[in-house]
Formats: structure tokens, sequence, C-alpha cells
């Protein structure tokens, strides 16, 4: 398992639906198990990828994690695309 994060300034929103298209079905394929506001989990593969979005207090960037047991390289990416 391997946890990593980025700061974005995008929208829960935008990200959620960015990595529904990457890591789901029109992307690499992977089962949509969870989808809340600021959430969103795929299994598949013997592994899972989860992505959460964390708003700051200061109004500014967030911090878009992303925790994944046999997808790091596709994790990594897709964090790169933010």
């Amino acid at each position: 398992m391997i946890v990593m994060s980025k700061n974005t300034g995008e929208s829960p929103e935008s990200i959620i639906e960015k990595a529904a298209k990457y890591f789901g079905e029109g992307g690499l394929g992977l089962r949509e198990v969870e989808r809340g506001r600021l959430c969103i989990s795929f299994e598949g593969g013997g592994g899972y990828v989860t992505i959460s979005y964390e708003a700051s207090n200061q109004g500014k960037d967030a911090a878009v994690d992303v925790q994944t047991r046999e997808w790091d390289f596709h994790a990594k990416e897709f964090l790169a695309t933010l």
C-alpha cells in the first residue's frame, strides 16, 4: 500500500470526475465501489485505488490524497495530470 498527495486548485467535482474517467470503465477498467462528494474508490486487478479531496482551511489549494495497492504507477500518473 502507498499513500500519495498533491495540492491542487481544482474543485472536488472535477477531481472525482477525472478519477472516474481515468480509473473507471472508460479508462483502466477498475470497478467503482464507492463515490461520495469528496472521495471515490475503485477495485480490480488484485488491488484498489481510493482518491479523497481535503479542502484547505485557507481557501486556497486543496489536497488530493491517493491510497493504492497494486496501482502505484497509475496513481502517480493520475496525480501528475492535476
